[in-house]
């Protein structure tokens, strides 16, 4: 048998900020995928184009990234060592969903420059929670 390791406090603050950060991920993609149509006309007409052209593959990335990651949290908190490929999975709808956001919308005209920080700070949180759910199984934390 191996021995399971006990969780510094260390790895509780990084559990629990996983768990935080994705429930907002996960109330945001609820609020985007279930706009309403009166909600959605208020927005600028900009916006509103933005939202009408979002293709169902960045869509399914956005679902991909926050439910992944807040499965992976979850794992994380009751200490299993599939944390690390949910978190992994949800990396990957991070990147995608970026790749959409950066490189083949007009996101950037719509909101201007601002709209990296947002993204860049998902993005860092998403590479901490793969790393970290790794060290945690590699050093017998998560079983």
């Amino acid at each position: 048998m191996t021995e399971t390791k006990k969780p510094t406090a260390l790895f509780w603050v990084i559990a629990i900020v996983a768990l935080i950060w994705n429930i907002f991920g996960v109330l945001a993609y609820l609020g985007q995928a279930f706009m309403t149509e009166d909600a959605l006309k208020m927005l600028p007409t900009a916006e509103q184009e933005l939202y009408a052209a979002t293709p169902s593959w960045a869509t399914a990335a956005f679902a991909i990234a926050v439910w992944f990651g807040l499965l992976g949290a979850i794992a994380m908190l009751i200490r299993k060592r599939f944390a690390y490929p949910l978190f992994l999975l949800s990396l990957l709808g991070v990147i995608g969903q970026q790749i959409y956001g950066f490189f083949l919308s007009n996101t950037l005209e719509v909101y201007g420059t601002q709209a990296l920080i947002m993204p860049i700070i998902v993005l860092i949180l998403s590479v901490v929670f793969v790393w970290y759910s790794k060290k945690a199984t590699a050093e017998g934390i998560l079983k």
